[in-house]
């Protein structure tokens, strides 16, 4: 069997190169140079490559015409990726005879586009189609190459405003670092490493694929740690995307028993620091074929990910999924031709803000290899043209993996820009053309009022502009979470845990583009008790009125079933007023405020006689008067417990 394999190998090999090599009639007369090339010719078939090097060019040195040896070196160095190499043997040969083999003008422009030697690669892929003759694959791909040396030759002339950083050697090393996710407050990083293991008989290195996870410390990212069992197994593992909070992920891997097809999409969440066994997410997303670099959305809802599945446009394309209200995944759609191309898609990052995406692609113009593209969702959920981002976060190799931080300031993507460390990790600071809209978020850790306790508790994000929750999960069990808010709307939070009265605040933006610092904030959850009382931070009124506002309706509806489940209690609802307008204006104004809520109570089936109100105006002030920060506090409804129903009062 294993000698079976080589002769496989070695005619897979001779078949890839030039016809006239393997030919009696080579380019010398010297006998010596002949017999040291068909020598090397030998070594280069079982892969000795660095043999064969030192043979071909003792061939040359007995004969430097000799077109052949030349050739060769040019095809050793393809395959080692020594671009720089191969285009200087690939040059000399040609200029020996530029018409012995047409396609070395291709192999010639590959290597030149490689060495972003881009003026030089356009003219030889011009030569290698004016000459015909070519293969119809080799003439597509030197169509397609033309279109990127022009793109590339202007793009060189305007680079964009980015300066590119290795995030440094405590993340970076001699094996490939790529594949960044963060999570949304900058601070917790998992990337993929793939690191040697061994040899096969052929020589040929063997590579593992491995989640490892660093930490932003004062001084930089910390040393990563692999991320270890059940994550990382005896298979590859790779292309992670956590959650805004890092309390979960999706991840793709192959070869796993169970799965679907060569690669699939996982899930896997965290519990006090320890992943849980990760969960193969099944049809509809995954399928026969290969699903990759999966995305998701910062409320949880929308999964981006790359397939080759049939329906596509070309190789691996873009796909979505959205979450049903039962929390399965609907059937994927393709993100179509805008998206999409005769090419590969990959590595999608759909930022916080839920409306810009970043993906990879090798299908479009570009600098060459994969270049990052950026595309925004329009209001009528289609997407604005993908956008290069140019020269130099791209360049003539794969740049791929982008993710940026909430406040869309610093990008990190992967890249080979040393072929001596491998692919790398990278940081930039992204200039505004190229930002996604700002988010903000809220971290979080609940804790019993009385005892300090940390409490694991329930929450939701809701969007008081449309009055729809948009985020409903819980926190870890210390109590921790992480909400994000993207600017253009405003925000409520509630959050809740049975035996405790819930806790809300909302999150006003002014203007479309404004963004508030990052909150950090520590919740207390009051026990539900006589002479316990909560703010209803999220019931609005007109200006100078007392009728409910729209954007009340959540949060009022999570008090009247709090209220059914403590069906008990009596309480009061007090409205209290800022110190505009008169004492008596504002003891009247506050009182019809609670009477509102008290009457919402009742439509939701509460009891007449377990609510009270009353209007306490300007008498109890919790902020200034002075500022509208303080004014706004004082302009509030409180929620207080009075007594037990059957209870006299």
């Amino acid at each position: 069997m294993r000698k079976t394999l080589v002769i496989l190998l070695t005619l897979a090999a001779l078949c890839q190169m030039p016809q006239s090599v393997f030919t009696q009639s080579l380019h010398s007369s010297s006998n010596k140079a002949i017999k040291t090339y068909n020598d090397g010719v030998a070594y280069y078939d079982y892969f000795d490559f660095k043999k064969a090097e030192t043979l071909f060019r003792i061939a040359i040195s007995h004969d430097p015409g000799f077109y052949e040896a030349y050739m060769m070196l040019g095809e050793l160095y393809t395959k080692q990726n020594k671009a720089d190499l191969a285009a200087e043997n690939y040059r000399k040969a040609i200029s020996i005879d530029s018409l012995a083999y047409i396609p070395a003008f291709f192999s010639l422009a590959n290597a030149e586009m490689q060495t972003e030697n881009y003026n030089s690669a356009l003219k030889n892929f011009s030569s290698y189609l004016r000459h015909g003759g070519g293969s119809a694959k080799n003439n597509r791909i030197a169509k397609k190459n033309i279109e990127n040396c022009k793109f590339a030759i202007e793009a060189l002339k305007k680079p964009v405003p980015f300066n590119p950083v290795s995030i440094g050697p405590s993340v970076n090393t001699g094996d490939d670092e790529y594949w960044p996710s963060i999570t949304a407050d900058g601070r917790t990083l998992m990337f993929t490493r793939q690191s040697y293991t061994s040899t096969d008989f052929l020589n040929r290195p063997n590579y593992q694929e491995d989640f490892y996870i660093s930490y932003l410390s004062d001084t930089g990212w910390t040393s990563p740690v692999n991320a270890g069992a059940p994550l990382n197994t005896a298979q590859n593992e790779g292309a992670a995307t956590l959650s805004s909070s890092g309390n979960y992920m999706y991840f793709a891997a192959c070869d796993r028993p169970g799965g679907y097809g060569s690669c699939d999409i996982y899930f896997s969440a965290n519990n006090n620091g320890k992943w849980s066994f990760p969960y193969n997410l099944g049809p509809p997303v995954n399928t026969s074929f290969w699903e990759s670099t999966p995305s998701i959305s910062a409320d949880g809802n929308m999964l981006f990910f790359s397939s080759n599945r049939p329906g596509g446009m070309g190789g691996k394309d873009l796909w979505y999924s959205v979450m049903n209200e039962s929390g399965t995944w609907k059937e994927p759609v393709n993100m179509g031709d805008k998206i999409n191309t005769e090419g590969d898609e990959m590595s999608p990052f759909i930022h916080f803000d839920g409306r810009t995406l970043y993906f990879a692609s090798n299908g479009r113009p570009g600098m060459g290899g994969f270049d990052i593209y950026l595309t925004r969702m329009k209001d009528d959920s289609t997407w604005t043209d993908p956008q290069n981002l140019g020269y130099p976060v791209n360049t003539a190799g794969d740049e791929m993996g982008l993710v940026i931080e909430a406040g869309g300031r610093k990008a990190y993507f992967s890249s080979k820009r040393d072929n001596s460390s491998g692919k790398d990790i990278f940081w930039f600071t992204l200039d505004k053309s190229f930002r996604p809209n700002p988010v903000s978020y809220l971290k979080g850790r609940v804790t019993d009022r009385e005892t300090g306790k940390m409490l694991k508790a329930e929450f939701e994000l809701i969007n008081l502009t449309t009055n729809r929750v948009t985020i409903k999960s819980r926190t870890d069990d210390l109590g921790n979470f992480l909400i994000c808010l993207p600017s253009g709307n405003n925000y409520g939070i509630n959050v809740s845990k049975p035996g405790y009265l819930f806790y809300s605040e909302n999150f006003m933006f002014e203007g479309t583009h404004s963004v508030m610092e990052p909150l950090i904030k520590k919740i207390e959850l009051s026990p539900v008790k006589i002479g316990e009382k909560m703010l209803l931070a999220n019931v609005f009124y007109e200006i100078d009125r007392w009728e409910l506002k729209r954007e009340s309706m959540s949060e009022l509806a999570n008090l009247a079933e709090l209220l059914r489940i403590n069906e008990d209690f009596v309480v009061e609802i007090g409205g209290y007023t800022d110190s505009t307008g008169t004492d008596q204006h504002n003891l009247q104004l506050s009182e019809k405020r609670a009477l509102s809520v008290v009457n919402y109570l009742v439509e939701s089936g509460i009891s007449p006689g377990r609510l009270q109100y009353k209007g306490y105006g300007n008498t109890s002030p919790i902020g200034d008067n002075i500022t509208s920060e303080g004014r706004r506090m004082n302009r509030r409804t409180e929620v207080k417990i009075i007594a037990r129903k059957n209870e006299k009062r």
